[in-house]
Formats: structure tokens, sequence, C-alpha cells
């Protein structure tokens, strides 16, 4: 137990630093935060502009910001393995849609 407990811990403080040392929490909007955590976490789809942010974001800062997003305890139901499906889903849609044309044009 000693030893998963300290596993948890160091995977926590790792993501931290990736994301400290990456600068993750300050390269999107608010918004596109927002819709990306839904598209993950929930059944939300991400819109084409909010892809452009994520991918600027990168899939370093993406995967360490899902995976200490799991270790809140409000998300202790969820199962990890399901989100990270879902996180690398989201991840793997985003230069698809950010290629096609937009409805609008």
């Amino acid at each position: 137990v000693l030893f998963l407990t300290c596993g948890a811990i160091n995977a926590t403080k790792e993501n931290d630093q990736i994301i400290k040392e990456n600068t993750c929490e300050t390269k999107m909007g608010f918004a596109c935060v927002l819709e990306a955590f839904t598209s993950t976490f929930k059944t939300r789809s991400i819109s084409n502009k909010c892809c452009g942010e994520l991918i600027v974001l990168g899939k370093v800062c993406h995967s360490a910001l899902v995976k200490r997003t799991l270790k809140n305890p409000l998300f202790k139901d969820l199962s990890p393995a399901r989100i990270i499906a879902k996180s690398i889903q989201t991840w793997n849609n985003c230069p698809a849609l950010i290629d096609s044309p937009s409805p609008s044009a």
C-alpha cells in the first residue's frame, strides 16, 4: 500500500512539474479549457477554435492536466482508463477538425 501511495504522489508531482515547466495553465483561454474538459470528462464535443488552442497547448500539457484532474477527489468515481482514452480521442480528433472547412465557410 505504501508503494502505491508513493507512486501516486510521485505521479502527481511529476504532472505538476510538467505543468509548471511548460506553463500549461496559461496557454488556453478559459472557455476552451472548459470545452476541452467537457469533451474529455463528459460527452460534449470540442469546437474547431478550441481544438486549435488544444494543439497549441500540446499533447504533453494536455495529458498532464488530465492526469492531474483525475487525482482530484471530485473525480474519484470516474474510470481513469476511460478518461485517458477519451482525452486521447479528443486530442486525435482535433487535427481533423482544424483541417476540415467549417460549415459556415
